[in-house]
């Protein structure tokens, strides 16, 4: 579970919603103490403003990269500052590799005598499988479920690696095959444009954000989500 928020600029505020009370950074805080104004920054940017002041504090984000967000301009606009998103999400060809890798991550720590347990991946990433679906049956009713099981015995070593990780791991899910491309499932199903979660006992709410690694990842740009 993500550690409870921290709040060094006094931003955090809550309000009362159908699904319970819940918190949320307010950005008109730091617009209230002469640090931003508002009106003038795009909407991408506020949703960046609003990244740096919900993880101001967590000792990766500090007050000078909140403020240096908060005085963009498009004169103004090369601040560098940690960027943690909501959610990751990839397509089978790179997120295998990444499965393969927390698993070495795993051995290593176990080798070392520690809690494999503790290798996770910091965010909540799905890997959605399209890029390796072939199409081997065609002009029929049936083509769809004889593809989609023709997929399962091709690729059977893989699929069991993915659905043990899906169990061992925190913070990751797995989208079969047949269910559709990366990007359509990144519209239609993954994103939230606004994301709630229990932090350490408190329900947070901020703006859905993404990291792809489709080249199509920034179509849901278009919900409002920067990704």
């Amino acid at each position: 579970m993500p550690p409870r928020p921290t709040d060094p600029f006094g931003a955090l505020a809550t309000i009362d919603l159908s699904e319970g009370s819940t918190s949320f950074y307010r950005l008109g805080r730091l617009e209230d103490e002469g640090l931003a104004s508002l009106d003038r920054l795009p909407f991408s940017i506020r949703v960046l403003l609003e990244n740096v002041l919900r993880n101001a504090g967590d000792g990766h984000v500090s007050a000078e990269h909140v403020e240096a967000v908060a005085r963009w301009s498009p004169s103004n606009a090369g601040a560098d500052f940690p960027f943690m998103p909501t959610r990751v999400v990839l397509q089978d060809f790179t997120g295998v590799p990444a499965i393969v890798d927390l698993a070495s991550m795993r051995d290593g720590i176990r080798a070392m005598g520690g809690d494999p347990a503790r290798i996770n991946p910091l965010v909540p990433a799905d890997l959605v499988i399209d890029h390796s679906v072939q199409v081997d049956f065609f002009g029929t009713g049936y083509a769809f479920e004889k593809n989609v099981a023709r997929e399962y015995e091709r690729n059977r070593e893989r699929y069991a690696l993915l659905r043990w990780a899906q169990e061992a791991f925190e913070n990751y899910s797995v989208v079969p095959p047949g269910t559709g491309i990366v990007h359509q499932v990144n519209l239609e199903y993954l994103a939230s444009v606004i994301h709630r979660r229990e932090h350490d006992g408190t329900f947070l709410a901020y703006p859905d954000t993404v990291v792809g690694t489709d080249s199509h990842t920034t179509m849901v740009n278009g919900l409002g989500v920067v990704g």
